[in-house]
């Protein structure tokens, strides 16, 4: 039986970063006062920006950015792979899509983000799921989400 220990990887961090293990973090920017729940994924090349809070159990892909002041509920799945030729794009990171999530963003547990573009000052209901660029404020629930 071969056991696997959490890893903290060549991440860069500023003043205040709070992290609870387990966790995978691999190549990753900080800003100040961040924290990560247990049982999260954060892969590299993704940025954090200050007073942003990501909770337990979720997964961010590479080619996120997380503006300041964000908080990223339980559960929450980033993804960058659109499957657009009907299957996975594997490891041919050309495909792959970015995702920026602007300040003040607050996205629910369970929600699932696609690689977007969320502007400043949104909520993401929980269990949603985010398909296309949200470019006014305001509260977003549903599959696909969209604003109430």
């Amino acid at each position: 039986m071969k056991i696997f220990k959490s890893q903290i990887v060549r991440i860069k961090k500023k003043k205040n970063l709070k992290i609870v293990e387990p966790v995978n973090i691999y190549g990753v920017e900080f800003g100040n006062n961040c924290f990560v729940g247990p049982f999260c994924e954060i892969q590299k090349n993704v940025k954090i920006s200050d007073n942003t809070k990501i909770q337990s159990h979720s997964f961010i892909c590479e080619k996120v950015s997380i503006g300041k002041n964000c908080f990223i509920g339980h559960g929450v799945i980033f993804i960058n792979d659109k499957f657009k030729n009907g299957k996975p794009a594997g490891g041919d990171k050309k495909k792959w899509g970015k995702t920026t999530i602007s300040s003040n963003v607050y996205i629910g547990s369970n929600s699932t983000i696609l690689p977007i573009k969320i502007c400043s000052n949104v909520v993401i209901g929980a269990g949603s799921v985010v398909t296309k660029n949200i470019t006014k404020p305001g509260r977003y629930v549903g599959n696909p989400a969209k604003k109430i």
